[in-house]
């Protein structure tokens, strides 16, 4: 949970208070109570029954979907997406990021994390990576073909962020 705060406590700075905040494969719902922790409207959305029960239970006071999120129909957007290394999982990686930015309210947020295929400290022999995963990993990113996907979706990248670890992280905007 430590974790999950310290990130929230950073990206709800480019929110208003009390923000719609989606997790978009929240897991057990770490990220989903921070998120309501700090003030915010927090939604998780996971597509493994047994990681959502989990949340459900531990973190009932937050609102869950099981499902995907191309699926995902809402009464109202969202301000703030939070989506950490779930893309490389995903074989169809465009219509579910098309799906987030349809999510993002204008002005809206969205933090993506992703193994970085060409990090400097990735090794050699992606049989030694731990982010080379396949048939689990279907998808491999390099922070050029990120920034060309979030673009191609109309969002505008406001930040990479550095990672000491063979990832990458992007905060992209949706305009006005």
């Amino acid at each position: 949970m430590r974790r999950s705060r310290g990130r929230i406590r950073q990206l709800k700075k480019l929110v208003p208070p009390g923000a719609r905040f989606l997790d978009v494969g929240c897991n057990g719902g770490f990220v989903v109570e921070a998120a309501r922790e700090a003030g915010l409207d927090a939604w998780g959305l996971e597509v493994d029954g047994v990681s959502l029960a989990y949340a459900r239970e531990h973190y009932p006071k937050n609102n869950y979907f099981l499902g995907l999120v191309e699926d995902f129909r809402p009464d109202q957007g969202f301000d703030l997406i939070y989506t950490s290394e779930v893309i490389e999982h995903v074989a169809d990686v465009r219509p579910f990021m098309a799906a987030i930015a349809r999510l993002l309210n204008p002005g809206g947020v969205v933090y993506v994390t992703t193994p970085d295929i060409s990090h400097w400290r990735r090794p050699r022999d992606l049989d030694r990576w731990d982010g080379f995963n396949p048939p689990v990993h279907c998808v491999y990113f390099n922070p050029a073909s990120m920034r060309r996907l979030l673009e191609s979706l109309g969002l505008e990248v406001v930040k990479k962020l550095p990672a000491f670890k063979p990832g990458m992280k992007f905060i992209a905007r949706k305009p006005r």
